[in-house]
């Protein structure tokens, strides 16, 4: 820290003598990788220093996003857009934004968001060629709209919207005696290894969080430092100002999505004779309306406007359709604080921190998965769980009539599924039921969570899988752990491998389909690079966990194996080209063939390339660790990113300089310590607020 404070201390020399006082300030080091390690006096001139380096890698993303998190982007973006927008003002987020905003958060915690803000706006300021769109200066409540909005998405709020806009009510009313049942997530892998199972007294954690490879929530990583005590690096998204998943001297954690029951739908008793009064506890009360203008970009250049109502009641906003008026009540409504969450995470350095930071229930969802220096570890199903009135079967739609369905707080975060240095000595979170996610004995007890929780009972691939190869070892080595997570098989207990069974055992005369049959037949289950029958066989597959991900009917054999085998051979001019040459990972022309496919350890989701000659991977690996203590406490950290830790320009040497070794699975060294990152820094630059 001496080279920080001298830098700093020289800088507000020169800016002291300069007649003005710089409000932030921070020093930045990039190295071989591209990654910056920002370091500031105080945590905010650390945001400064981080909302200023990731403008500089990944401005057009965050340009791109911040009209959508104000509910504007219909003036930049047109009519599909203009849909979040309503969404934006139906949920009321700017009202909670601008009524609570100072309020809800800690004077610290605001000046960490300005700051991160300021840093955002003043590369944008520096660099006005890159700026497209009117939408400077960022504010920290941009920055808090952000998390509103992206948290609920990810448990998947916006199913629940689209289902009260279908034709038809989906779901019949709840009555008083009735049950609870589960609902299904998808992405992402953790796996926590303690010194009890580990084949040399270590600690390790495997950080493996599935995103979309490019976009918003793309990961980008950093390394964050302050004289206040702030140390710590992992994989955050374009606009946010906090590490996401990622490891501290002591500690590290990951997270992987879960999504219980967080939302719920209440049918309105609405006065015939004004629609804009609702009955509760026989009384007769308004509907708060609210006017709201929507600018909309039609045809791609002509500006234009329309004035929605949007509607609310106690429960929350409201929907009006043609099969009933719909108040939606969730998790996460008007709450601002995420941000503080994931900053008392990024500062815990034991695992009594780690459980404070984790009572502060401000992230709706996601399960946690923590290790430490000092040898713990620990599975937690977060979320924030609503309360609810017991009697009621909370997965169908409630009678709005009745405020004691209202819940108006959540569990405390002790009560969730959890559990912390099973026997087992190893967690493997891979969005399974959160009751087994490892050996038995070693599972959270699903006699003692929450009722009305809405607990999966799915089992994914990677689960089933990963619970066979912990069963196979006595105990784990680093390299072990490594190839668990780089696994590119389907367990054959896996629930795909039923229909599967089913499309081999169609009676057919084609000559065609039963060539087709002969190579799912003869599949080993793997998706290594050099396998023939993988893209076939991973076809059919990803058809049927489609469907069981999306709680859609399962896709009917014949006409999957029709499909793609048709798929695989008009695309590839063959049934049996190999996986490498069917899967191939990169941006533009430059790719690389590559292992694993959906649902396993090697996570691998991909689309037709651009030529639809064949598949390019979009989504599942991306930025991912393997953090190691060893006996003595010592502390290493291998990683690799999807392509490089640049996002806008092609050109550019680190928008690509990770992609091969990537794709396959080489990982390097994440250059955490001062000592490890001195030789390969590749450059050094200090910033201050105000500066041209």
């Amino acid at each position: 820290m001496f080279k920080l404070f001298l830098t700093l201390n020289l800088a507000c020399l020169l800016t002291l003598a300069s007649g003005s006082v710089a409000a932030w300030q921070a020093e930045i080091e990039r190295d071989v990788w591209g990654v910056p390690h920002i370091m500031g006096e105080t945590d905010a001139d650390t945001a400064f220093g981080l909302g200023y380096a990731m403008a500089e890698d990944t401005w057009q993303v965050i340009q791109n996003t911040i009209p959508y998190y104000r509910g504007i982007a219909g003036r930049f973006f047109g009519p599909d857009a203009a849909k979040q927008d309503y969404l934006v003002h139906w949920l009321g987020l700017w009202e909670d934004l601008d009524r609570r905003y100072e309020a809800d958060l800690q004077p610290a915690t605001r000046d960490y968001v300005e700051a991160y803000a300021a840093g955002i706006t003043q590369y944008a300021r520096e660099h006005p060629n890159v700026v497209d769109l009117d939408i400077l200066p960022l504010t920290g409540k941009d920055v808090i709209a952000g998390h509103m909005l992206r948290h609920i998405l990810f448990y998947g709020f916006e199913s629940t919207v689209t289902e009260l806009l279908a034709d038809q009510r989906a779901r019949a009313l709840s009555t008083a005696g009735s049950v609870t049942l589960d609902k299904q997530p998808v992405g992402s892998n953790a796996i926590a290894v303690g010194p009890t199972r580990s084949s040399d007294g270590s600690t390790m954690l495997v950080i493996n969080s599935h995103q979309p490879l490019t976009g918003p929530v793309a990961w980008y990583e950093a390394h964050l430092q302050s004289a206040q005590g702030l140390n710590v690096m992992g994989g955050l998204f374009p606009g946010a100002p906090a590490i996401a998943v990622g490891f501290t001297p002591e500690t590290a954690w990951a997270a992987t999505v879960n999504k219980p029951d967080l939302v719920d739908v209440y049918v309105l008793d609405v006065d015939p004779d004004n629609p804009n009064r609702y009955q509760l506890d026989g009384q007769w009360l308004d509907l708060e309306t609210k006017d709201v203008k929507i600018d909309v970009l039609i045809w791609g250049f002509i500006p234009w406007s329309v004035t929605e109502t949007v509607y609310r009641s106690v429960h929350g906003p409201v929907l009006k359709t043609g099969h009933g008026t719909y108040a939606v009540r969730y998790a996460g409504m008007g709450e601002l604080r995420q941000v503080e969450q994931w900053l008392a995470m990024n500062r815990a350095r034991s695992l009594p921190a780690w459980i404070d930071a984790m009572a502060m229930n401000r992230i709706q969802s996601f399960n946690f998965v923590f290790a430490a220096a000092s040898g713990d570890i620990q599975f937690m199903h977060n979320a924030q769980l609503p309360r609810r009135a017991s009697g009621w079967d909370w997965t169908l739609y409630l009678p709005g009539d009745r405020s004691d369905l209202i819940w108006h707080d959540f569990y405390p975060t002790h009560r969730l599924p959890q559990v912390t240095n099973p026997p087992s000595g190893f967690v493997l979170s891979t969005n399974q039921t959160p009751f087994a996610i490892s050996e038995a004995g070693s599972n959270p007890d699903p006699g003692t969570a929450p009722p009305h929780g809405g607990w999966q009972t799915r089992m994914t691939n990677r689960a089933v899988r990963g619970l066979e190869l912990f069963a196979q070892l006595d105990t784990v080595s680093a390299r072990q752990l490594l190839a668990i997570k780089h696994d590119n098989v389907y367990s054959e207990h896996y629930r795909g491998m039923d229909f599967l069974g089913t499309v081999v055992a169609l009676q057919l005369t084609d000559p065609k389909l039963q060539e087709a049959q002969r190579v799912l037949k003869q599949w080993n289950r793997a998706t290594d690079k050099a396998n023939r029958d993988a893209p076939l066989a991973v076809c059919i597959l990803a058809a049927e966990w489609l469907s069981e991900s999306n709680g859609t009917p399962t896709p009917e054999p014949l006409e999957t194996l029709e499909t793609c085998a048709k798929r695989v051979t008009s695309m590839t001019g063959q049934l049996r080209p190999t996986w490498g040459e069917f899967n191939r990972h990169g941006r533009g022309d430059v790719l690389y063939p590559m292992a694993g496919g959906p649902d396993t350890l090697r996570a691998a989701y991909a689309g037709p390339g651009d030529d639809k000659t064949f598949h390019r991977v979009t989504g599942g690996d991306g930025l991912y660790y393997l953090v190691r203590w060893d006996s003595n406490g010592d502390q290493s950290i291998l990683g690799t990113h999807q392509y490089g830790n640049h996002f806008d320009n092609p050109d550019h040497p680190h928008y690509l300089d990770q992609a091969e070794d990537f794709a396959n699975e080489i990982l390097h060294a994440a250059l955490f310590s001062d000592l490890d990152r001195e030789p390969l820094v590749e450059s050094r630059y200090f910033i201050r607020s105000g500066s041209d």
